[in-house]
């Protein structure tokens, strides 16, 4: 590919007042207001003062701005260019958008949870986003430090990554057939532990979970930063099973000692995995399940469910070449679940669980590549708003297509957002002129399409 005109042969003036760069926000906010996001705000957002004011246009501007690539305060501005207050109504400057955000105290980012909690809801009931409900669901928690730089960020601090920054706690749902979607998330102070406030993460999720009309088997998934009474209690009541990485206690240890050697079965799995601790790619390992009753010492609190422990061989790096091992050593990895799935299932649907990680990459790469402000509760303000513009994103791409329906947010932008067009009028009516043979106008059609018919009613309560 080269330029078809030499230097002076080309100018570029920027005077156009009828492009749009990002054609594709239309379908998807109104894809928004039908979900009723407007709405929602309206009804339960509400913050004091004049710079508080009008939250159910700003919280539309700050979504539409993420779902349009928008990682900072200031890129928020990409919003207002050529003819987009032709197409969108309630633009705001990104001044008056950072003035908002830091306007917001804990209660009121309760109250924007609320709001995205209820409009995923709405979009489930709009878009096959969760296929199957009525087999297995995922629900994943996991949790990530955003570093932050400088001493202006309220509530940084260095926490179990030696990274000073401020720590993020999502948990998502999925199924084996659909892309997973943000069901809760939280910002807590860099220092805290995983654990901290994870319960009632876990119960928020689920209530959300069973509102968009679950009604299989949930199973929560979680690493060893969650093995705790308090979480499990708290999957068990909402009626859920969980998956979660067992710590290598005394316990844990005993009940692995007592599996018999014929008890193993042999696994191969299907793409090999790198293994961190030794620097090596694993490729074939041993299963076996064990009885196990959970948190023993907490009385009443215990669970009951079985370990299922996978073991893989231990390789000495001093062996030399032809000198075989005496006896084998075994590395354990062991998983308390209280799921009715086989041994071998339950084992590899866990290791499955790494698919929060994609979400957590996924929003680094938009969104939250900044905590922009230095006032936390805008920032936790911000974590929601991008929780919102992911789930939007998502939906539009499972309007758009079967290949978008499972792509990352940024090939959905990518594709169907930063579409340029050229705004024209006939007959009362805009007309969005985008370039000719663009790959995916087919995926980008049947959004439109499928965004212009009447909505159904969405729930405001």
């Amino acid at each position: 590919m080269q330029l078809c005109h030499g230097r002076s042969g080309v100018s570029a003036v920027f005077d156009d007042p009828n492009l749009v760069s990002c054609a594709g926000l239309v379908p998807v906010m109104r894809l928004a207001a039908d979900a009723g996001l407007h709405d929602l705000v309206a009804e339960h957002v509400r913050l004091p003062g004049e710079q508080g004011a009008n939250p159910h246009l700003k919280i539309p501007a700050l979504v539409a701005g993420m779902v349009a690539g928008a990682d900072s305060i200031d890129d928020m501005d990409l919003l207002r260019h050529g003819g987009m207050e032709t197409v969108f109504g309630g633009l705001r400057a990104p001044s008056t958008l950072g003035i908002f955000l830091r306007k917001f105290t804990f209660g009121h980012v309760r109250q924007l949870d609320a709001v995205a909690s209820r409009l995923l809801v709405n979009l489930t009931a709009m878009a096959p986003i969760i296929t199957v409900p009525d087999q297995v669901v995922f629900v994943d928690v996991d949790d990530t430090v955003k570093p932050t730089y400088g001493y202006a960020k309220q509530g940084a601090g260095y926490g179990y990554s030696k990274v000073k920054g401020l720590n993020a706690i999502l948990a998502t749902i999925s199924t084996p057939g659909s892309a997973p979607l943000i069901a809760a998330a939280r910002l807590r102070r860099g220092a805290s532990n995983s654990a901290r406030g994870a319960p009632r993460l876990v119960a928020d999720a689920l209530t959300t979970t069973a509102r968009c009309g679950v009604s299989g088997m949930v199973i929560v998934r979680m690493d060893s930063a969650y093995y705790n009474h308090q979480v499990v209690a708290a999957a068990h009541r909402a009626g859920a099973h969980v998956s979660i990485t067992a710590r290598m206690d005394a316990a844990v240890t005993r009940a692995i000692a007592g599996i018999a050697e014929d008890a193993w079965t042999g696994i191969k799995y299907p793409q090999a995995i790198f293994d961190d601790d030794e620097q090596r790619w694993i490729s074939d390992a041993e299963v076996a399940e064990v009885p196990y009753t959970a948190f023993k010492s907490k009385g009443t609190k215990a669970a009951t469910g079985r370990l299922i422990v996978r073991r893989v061989k231990r390789l000495n790096p001093a062996a030399t070449t032809g000198q075989d091992t005496l006896f084998d050593v075994w590395r354990h990895h062991a998983v308390f679940t209280t799921s009715p799935l086989g041994m071998l299932q339950a084992e590899a649907s866990h290791r499955r669980h790494a698919i929060v990680e994609q979400v957590i990459a996924d929003l680094k790469g938009g969104p939250l590549a900044h905590l922009p402000s230095g006032k936390f509760n805008a920032n936790a303000a911000w974590l929601v708003c991008a929780t919102i513009a992911f789930n939007l994103t998502r939906t539009a791409g499972a309007l758009a297509s079967r290949f978008h329906a499972k792509a990352t947010t940024a090939t959905i932008r990518a594709h169907l957002i930063s579409v340029p067009a050229r705004i024209a009028r006939s007959a009362r009516k805009l007309i969005l002129h985008l370039p000719r043979d663009w790959p995916w106008e087919a995926a980008w059609t049947d959004l439109h399409n499928a965004t212009s018919r009447p909505p159904p009613q969405p729930a405001t309560t």
